[in-house]
């Protein structure tokens, strides 16, 4: 599948900013599943510099700094990206095991997706994550099955609510009130995942805005998209390095993504990791945002 992304995003603020530092996650990232044909990025006003390399991830990333002043930033972001199904895998090993496989030895070699088992400011290890996830997760069974039974369960149990929660919202708070959006969700996802030992990870990106005819259209399509991901180590070698993409706002799940209607920005342990744009701003003390993103097929 071959998709045009654009993502539009305006800050007006009040009293200008005099001088502000950005930094942005915009760019697709080629995987093993999706391969980046084009990306084009404006910035207005023009910055005085504008650098683009990669974070501690591997993800692309855009740096600017503007020392003129200015009461309004525009950022447009322009990507054509070419997207595969998911991989066909099936993992066997029981959720124990890959718990078991990331306890420290004296004297072995660790592997090098231990940093995603730890807690992170969004989400963070608590007994709270790791009572909901319990039922999912029985004795033996296999962490692919059990990962995915958590996922659906919280589509299940979830109610998506536009604007119920915002970036500063806790996880725990959004998994009491049983709502939020699909950044709350891969959260509470990511949270469960790692208070049992488990090594998770936050993805951002986007959503298909209309679908082919005959298929519903996606929750959080008109706007940047969120999901969680898990580790299999026995799955390792393969072309996903052992990922299964987890979608709990539409119950969609894949190694590799969700499915072919999904573009991969960046990942890392949360939102804060991965942020589409933030910046350091002097001056500005008010602004209003307005983003806008389309994802559409090409011919």
């Amino acid at each position: 599948m071959h998709l045009s992304v654009a993502h539009d995003t305006v800050y007006d603020y009040r009293p200008a900013v005099e001088t502000a530092q950005h930094t942005a996650h915009l760019q697709p990232r080629d995987t093993a599943l999706q391969r980046v044909l084009a990306f084009d990025l404006q910035v207005s006003p023009t910055p005085d510099n504008l650098r683009q390399g990669q974070d501690a991830f591997g993800n692309p990333q855009a740096w600017w700094t503007l020392a003129q002043a200015h009461t309004q930033l525009r950022v447009v972001a322009r990507s054509t990206v070419q997207t595969a199904p998911p991989l066909d895998l099936q993992g066997t090993q029981p959720w124990e095991a890959v718990r078991e496989h990331f306890r420290y030895r004296s004297g072995q070699p660790g592997d090098a997706q231990t940093c995603f088992v730890f807690g992170s400011h969004h989400a963070p290890l608590n007994e709270a994550f790791a009572a909901y996830a319990r039922n999912c997760f029985g004795p033996g069974r296999a962490l692919q099955d059990a990962a995915t039974a958590l996922m659906r369960q919280i589509h299940s149990d979830f109610e998506y609510a536009s604007q119920s929660t915002d970036v500063h919202t806790p996880a725990l708070d959004a998994m009491q009130a049983r709502r939020g959006v699909c950044q709350d969700f891969a959260h509470i996802q990511i949270a469960c995942l790692r208070s049992l030992g488990l090594a998770a990870r936050y993805v951002s990106g986007y959503l298909l805005t209309q679908p082919p005819e005959g298929q519903a259209r996606l929750v959080g399509a008109d706007a940047s998209h969120a999901w969680a991901s898990v580790y299999l180590p026995e799955l390792a070698s393969s072309p996903c390095g052992g990922w299964l993409d987890l979608d709990p706002t539409n119950d969609r799940c894949g190694f590799g993504a969700p499915g072919e209607d999904y573009v991969v920005v960046a990942w890392g342990r949360d939102f804060a990791d991965v942020s589409p744009l933030r910046g350091v701003l002097q001056g500005g003390q008010s602004h209003t945002l307005k983003v806008g993103v389309s994802v559409e097929p090409m011919a």
